[in-house]
């Protein structure tokens, strides 16, 4: 793993710019930043471990473990709150037995926050894989996850 990620960076270094490349191709290779990526990141783009973990624990796009099979974005924006999502979210935590940023023990889901699926007209929002579905109460989200399990 060490290898490929010292290659990601030695093939991105020179970009302008090179740690959100660096970071990105880092997690579509690896599926996430794992924690050994930092020193090797740091000490070729002349960064502090501190920089490099900062710029990952700030986008919610970066993750420093696997993410499960599926992942669950609940918005968390002013509109689909306003329109139920903290109870959503309440919902799903509760249904799924883990909290945001967390994956199910089976590895099948993980529940993410997002802060907005440019769908506000149709709060409350959720996506499941990039795919975004509205207006979505407990009884439409079990449905979802049901079928994600395949029952």
């Amino acid at each position: 793993m060490n290898q490929q990620i010292e290659q990601i960076v030695d093939e991105l270094s020179g970009k302008k710019g090179a740690l959100l490349p660096i970071l990105h191709a880092i997690k579509d290779s690896l599926g996430c930043i794992p924690p050994a990526a930092v020193p090797i990141i740091a000490k070729k783009l002349n960064l502090s471990r501190a920089e490099v973990h900062g710029v990952i624990s700030f986008y919610h796009d970066f993750r420093t473990e696997p993410a499960g099979e599926n992942v669950v974005q609940i918005c968390r924006a002013e509109a689909c709150q306003a329109m139920g999502a903290r109870e959503l979210q309440s919902h799903a935590e509760a249904a799924l037995g883990i909290g945001l940023g967390e994956t199910t023990a089976d590895g099948n889901i993980t529940l993410d926050p997002v802060y907005c699926l440019g769908n506000c007209a149709c709060s409350p929002s959720i996506a499941i894989n990039q795919k975004v579905y509205a207006r979505v109460d407990a009884k439409r989200f079990d449905e979802l996850m049901s079928d994600l399990n395949g029952n």
